[in-house]
């Protein structure tokens, strides 16, 4: 018999360690936030460099911020708003909304 581990259950060990349920749902978040960012660029037909100039930021940092890389604050996410015109919306939502 063997001590090797399959992907769900490696998963579910990490899961149940402190902390690992609320650092992905950040992860999850970071990376849903970026995906509407770079859907509102292309939507405007602007490139990641076009974006950073009107925002304030460099070409890298809006990058990581689309791939999920960082976690942004309050500012980063009023700056891409209003460089992409829109209005940031911050709310809490029900759990039967995320379903």
């Amino acid at each position: 018999m063997s001590d090797r581990l399959d992907w769900n259950d490696l998963r579910e060990r990490r899961m149940a360690e402190p902390g690992a349920a609320e650092t992905y749902e950040a992860t999850r978040i970071a990376f849903e936030l970026g995906q509407e960012v770079r859907h509102l660029r292309e939507g405007h037909g602007w490139s990641q460099s076009q974006l950073a100039r009107a925002a304030g930021m460099t070409q890298s940092a809006v990058a990581r911020f689309e791939a999920g890389g960082t976690v942004p604050t309050l500012p980063v996410l009023e700056r891409l708003a209003r460089a992409l015109d829109r209005r940031l919306d911050v709310r809490f939502a029900s759990n039967a909304d995320a379903a």
